[in-house]
């Protein structure tokens, strides 16, 4: 599935400044990849998160199941071919302010600090709803958390309607033989 990043334009991305193409993750992305989701999770075990990505590139896709079900890349054009950001996504059976199922679903949205407001975040949305589409998908939904302001503002930017603002509540369970 690749996208330049002069899609909308219509023109070649190839030999483009800054130019970049769309395309599910690969083995050898691995430590970028790890590395990216470090830099939008820095609360999250680094260690857990690499883990996290050795297990989805170990499965393999008859498998299902998984969570993330699939990752996109954006990847620098060029010798250097990094990695300049992804998108984690998934179907849900239900997303808050939805009315069809399965939802496609935006797990996880990141784009390398210099390379952000070049069109390589909306480039990956869109790649992510096509991927969504081709599932079935009649809709694409994502969240953040309530005071990240630049999510918010990125996601409207995008076509997204806020639909909620919730809190969410956890209450651990003791095991059975200690009740």
């Amino acid at each position: 599935m690749p996208i330049s990043s002069s899609e909308p334009a219509g023109a070649r991305a190839a030999q483009a400044p800054g130019a970049f193409h769309i395309r599910h993750v690969q083995r050898g992305d691995a430590t970028a990849w790890a590395s990216l989701r470090a830099e939008l999770w820095p609360d999250e075990d680094p260690a857990v998160l690499a883990a996290e990505v050795a297990e989805f590139l170990a499965q393999r896709p008859e498998q299902g199941g998984a969570m993330p079900e699939a990752v996109l890349v954006a990847v620098e054009s060029g010798a250097r071919a990094r990695l300049l950001g992804f998108a984690e996504l998934s179907r849900r059976a239900y997303a808050e302010g939805c009315e069809t199922s399965p939802v496609g679903f935006l797990e996880g949205w990141f784009v390398v600090a210099e390379r952000r407001r070049q069109g390589i975040g909306r480039a990956l949305v869109r790649a992510a709803e096509a991927w969504a589409q081709a599932l079935g998908c009649r809709e694409f939904a994502s969240d953040a958390v309530a005071d990240n302001i630049v999510s918010a503002r990125a996601h409207h930017a995008l076509g997204f309607d806020e639909v909620a603002v919730i809190r969410c509540f956890r209450k651990p369970l003791a095991p059975r033989g200690d009740r």
